[in-house]
């Protein structure tokens, strides 16, 4: 099952919980999980249904830019960064 990492932003709504393995095989299945063990985990990292535009998903040290349709495999790691903005 893919690991997940809570970031350290949004660990009040997992009751601080660092990371969970979850069977899941694209992010939108991770968040819906994340959303059901942790209530509103989803109005936190999504906006219109989207990974939120302040947000990029890491799989496997790889950033996607495919949000919600991005497949994990059984053994990925998955991180939500906050996207880094400025110029």
């Amino acid at each position: 099952m893919p690991t997940v990492f809570i970031p350290a932003q949004l660990r009040e709504l997992s009751g601080g919980i660092q990371s969970v393995e979850l069977d899941a095989r694209n992010v939108r299945e991770i968040v819906n999980q994340l959303e059901q063990r942790f209530p509103g985990f989803k109005d936190r990292i999504c906006t219109d249904g989207n990974i939120s535009p302040s947000l990029q998903v890491s799989i496997d040290s790889v950033m996607t830019s495919r949000g919600m349709i991005a497949k994990v495999k059984p053994h990925s790691e998955v991180h939500f960064i906050p996207a880094i903005g400025g110029g």
